[in-house]
């Protein structure tokens, strides 16, 4: 039987400083992660005593691989909502905390764009009224360097990783017909530069299995670092999607991924051939296809679509909720609204893709592009429709175009609000965040899978969190019931 889907995203934010091209991006990054820090979040720092980047689930080790170096005092702030924010790779990179179902996912996602806005605004109080710091929502700076928009799924760790990641695969590659940010501009070593791109990642992936995720990029990623107990479980991190601010299309990354997982986990993808015979290459193709018809070969020597891979999966999804029902997502609600929205996604994809304007990205971001080169006379490599493109992405609220749109929104206003504040109430990322809430001062540094707090004793107390759906509100509620101290948690946590 399928495990809990809990899942969550990891965003590294373009950067740039108005005006100063020659600007230091980590040095960017870690201004708008201290100014946030010192103005809205508690100062509690990152352990990184249980990370091991370096272990792939193939089986071995990578000597060396080390987790990153902060770079400056305080570059790794952990939130009261349970989230990570901090400084990668010359980024500033939010981890949303574990969630319990995908459109909760979605909710931490938008919170995350609240405290990008909020970080801005707090950089330009902290240095005066001189260059602004300006973030990005995007994957590209179109000069053929890309940044991540990575997800995580838990999953089972006795199914075998080889059957994961083969069938995993085809979705991984298909599911860009929705997953797309779009992008002006081929970034590949082939094809035209001012083509429209369905996605902004695609041009960047270059093996279909792998350990790294900047250089050599493969489709699934083969780091082995659960977060949890490695013994049950493993935690699949994805690096092959495009940060989204639609939130239909958000939801559907997440939500359909989760449940392609389900379904690998109870051997219901094991019944069909649904393996690319040139996954890298397919890619791309799907990327570069906005006839959306572009066959594609499977392993058995037939052709399929993108579209007709997703009908595939939808099929055997729609079946197996029937059969068996979608518990593993969350609420029975959250699976079915689930299955609605991508049946009708795909039939618009089918029909008619710009009736998706207002659910996905690249749609949308096509018909902005369009409406302005037929309104101007221009054509895509028009230096003009460059900055449309990014100024589609932009974070400030009066300058951002995406905000200007009208786009379908899923997730109530102030549930997206709450969660930049306050963690999922569902899994263990309401411990941690109730911890920072209370006790800060008496926490040494915090992870995804423990606490570390000092009540003045000898040694420092490290709490261990190695169950993701434990430590949720049901569980711990009435442990915090009248604690007035860390220590005084701590021993009931000992009783």
């Amino acid at each position: 039987m399928a495990i809990a889907k809990v899942l969550g995203t990891e965003t590294e934010y373009g950067i740039q400083v108005a005006g100063n091209p020659e600007a230091n991006p980590t040095l960017a990054s870690s201004v708008l992660v201290n100014a946030y820090a010192a103005e809205v979040a508690r100062r509690v720092g990152w352990d990184f005593e249980d990370e091991s980047p370096g272990r792939d689930a193939r089986g071995f080790t990578v000597e060396g691989a080390m987790p990153p170096e902060v770079e400056t005092h305080l570059a790794n702030t952990v939130l009261t909502n349970g989230a990570r924010f901090y400084v990668d790779h010359a980024h500033p990179e939010y981890s949303t905390p574990e969630c319990a179902t995908p459109l909760e996912a979605v909710a931490h996602d938008r919170a995350g764009e609240l405290v990008l806005v909020r970080a801005m605004a707090a950089a330009r109080r902290a240095t005066g009224a001189g260059e602004e710091i300006v973030v990005y929502k995007n994957n590209s700076d179109g000069k053929g360097n890309s940044y991540g928009a990575h997800e995580n799924y838990l999953v089972d760790r006795a199914v075998p990783f080889v059957r994961l990641a083969r069938e995993v695969t085809a979705h991984l590659v298909t599911r860009q017909v929705y997953t797309g940010a779009g992008k002006v501009g081929c970034e590949a070593d082939r094809g035209p530069r001012a083509a429209f791109e369905i996605t902004q990642r695609a041009d960047f992936f270059e093996e279909e299995i792998g350990l790294e995720t900047t250089l050599k990029r493969p489709i699934v990623n083969t780091r082995d670092e659960p977060h949890c107990d490695p013994a049950k479980y493993r935690r699949l991190h994805v690096i092959t999607g495009d940060a989204n601010l639609a939130e239909v299309a958000t939801f559907l990354k997440l939500g359909v991924t989760a449940l392609v997982l389900l379904l690998v986990e109870d051997e219901v993808l094991s019944q069909r051939e649904l393996v690319l015979a040139r996954p890298v290459q397919a890619m791309r193709a799907v990327s570069h296809d906005l006839t959306l018809a572009q066959p594609l070969e499977l392993v058995t020597g037939e052709t399929i679509t993108a579209i007709g891979l997703q009908w595939e999966l939808y099929d055997a999804a729609r079946k197996h909720a029937e059969e068996r029902g979608l518990a593993e997502l969350g609420p029975e609600s959250v699976g079915e609204l689930l299955l609605e929205r991508w049946e009708a996604v795909l039939s618009g994809l089918e029909t008619d893709p710009a009736s998706l304007k207002h659910q996905l990205d690249w749609v949308a971001k096509r018909e902005l592009i369009d409406a302005y080169c037929a309104r101007h006379g221009c054509d895509l490599d028009d230096h003009r429709v460059a900055v449309l493109d990014l100024q589609y992405h932009d974070m400030r609220p009066a300058r951002s175009l995406f905000a200007r749109l009208d786009m379908e929104q899923i997730v109530p206003a102030g549930e997206v609000e709450a969660a930049t504040t306050s963690a999922p109430r569902g899994t263990r990322a309401y411990f941690r965040g109730e911890c920072l809430k209370r006790f800060a001062p008496s926490i040494v540094a915090a992870n995804w899978d423990s606490i570390v707090f000092d009540v003045g004793e000898d040694s420092l107390r490290r709490v261990p969190m190695m169950e993701p759906l434990r430590g949720s509100a049901s569980h711990v509620d009435t442990l915090f019931e009248g604690c007035g101290s860390a220590a005084e948690l701590l021993r009931r946590l000992g009783a």
